[in-house]
């Protein structure tokens, strides 16, 4: 049988990344999967600004990507045709899927979607985005009741769910992001206390206005700029977490270390990045404990839902123009 998949044309370094960086193909795979493997159609693809790094062939914690090899991300797919001993026909797993819209799998790396919570959840709230809110946050974050939180980037899936977790937390929390309807959504809908619009206000006087006393955890999807305002602006103790930076992404261009670095010395402040993969043995604790915050109406979570497998590059591209609202998903098939 054949199947479309879309392969890396182009490493895009020092570069935003364009439509040419990826070439749709056909290829012929086996309907029959063989012992103890299946054949899985895939029905959504999850995007995450990291798929840049891994086209790029930056991102040392994962293995490299070559031209030519099927473009690497995460799926939802339903299992067609079974011969492996844990999975049945008919149910919808999670994982590595590629951007391919059959696969022949052994079900290393897939795993079951949550049943109490629909299957899209697994690509959000549940799925990468979650745990690294989740593992980011708690792990290094480290928030106490009456803390102050400062989250960038918060209006994307891994931001508004940090912000929403520092919230159950106890904690005081200003979301910065781009534009009057992200930072409504934040306050209105996401519970946030307050919102910065960066594209049209000055972020380091209103964090001083917001944050009299100091910003005691920042957690950090940016870089550049904004995090050198934060760094400007924490309290004594605070601790900085470096989850994502997008504002290199584009360029590929590691930008120059932020100027008010020296204030981590001056608050006794520490700074920590990580890699959400370095807590993988908690991870179904951690996802029943955001399903039942999600259950309890505690957790909210969106996604932007695109069409068509034709898409997948441009679906990428949305990441970086600020486009999506929550989870940036493209549906593949019914």
């Amino acid at each position: 049988m054949k199947t479309r998949q879309w392969l890396l044309a182009d490493h895009p370094r020092g570069r935003p990344l364009r439509e040419e960086d990826f070439r749709l193909v056909e290829a012929e795979i086996s309907d029959d999967p063989g012992p103890g493997r299946m054949l899985l159609q895939t029905l959504w693809l999850g995007f995450d600004p990291a798929q840049k790094g891994w086209a790029e062939n930056v991102a040392d914690y994962v293995a490299p990507m070559r031209i030519g090899d099927v473009m690497r991300g995460s799926g939802i797919a339903r299992v067609v045709r079974s011969r492996h001993p844990r999975f049945a026909e008919g149910e919808l797993l999670v994982g590595l899927t590629g951007w391919t819209e059959w696969l022949v799998s052994d079900g290393i790396g897939f795993e079951r979607v949550h049943p109490g919570l629909p299957p899209l959840a697994m690509l959000s709230v549940l799925g990468t985005t979650g745990l690294t809110a989740w593992c980011g946050l708690f792990k290094l974050g480290e928030p106490r009741p009456g803390d102050t939180v400062v989250i960038s980037g918060a209006a994307g899936a891994t931001g508004s769910t940090a912000g929403q977790l520092a919230k159950v937390a106890g904690c005081r929390v200003i979301g910065i992001a781009g534009g009057p309807e992200k930072c409504a959504w934040l306050v209105d809908e996401a519970g946030f206390d307050a919102a910065i619009d960066y594209k049209n206000e000055e972020v380091r006087p209103r964090l001083k206005e917001l944050a009299p006393r100091g910003i005691d955890v920042v957690f950090d999807n940016v870089g550049g700029q904004i995090l050198d305002d934060m760094l400007a602006e924490i309290a004594t103790g605070a601790r900085v977490v470096i989850c994502g930076g997008i504002s290199r992404y584009e360029t590929g261009v590691l930008p120059a270390g932020p100027q008010n670095y020296f204030n981590l010395v001056f608050r006794r402040g520490t700074m920590r990045g990580f890699i959400v993969l370095d807590w993988a043995s908690e991870f179904p604790a951690i996802r029943q404990r955001l399903a039942d915050l999600v259950n309890a109406g505690r957790l909210r979570w969106r996604v932007d839902e695109q069409q068509g497998f034709e898409n997948a590059p441009r679906t990428l591209m949305r990441l970086f123009r600020g486009e999506n609202r929550g989870k940036q998903v493209l549906k593949v098939a019914d």
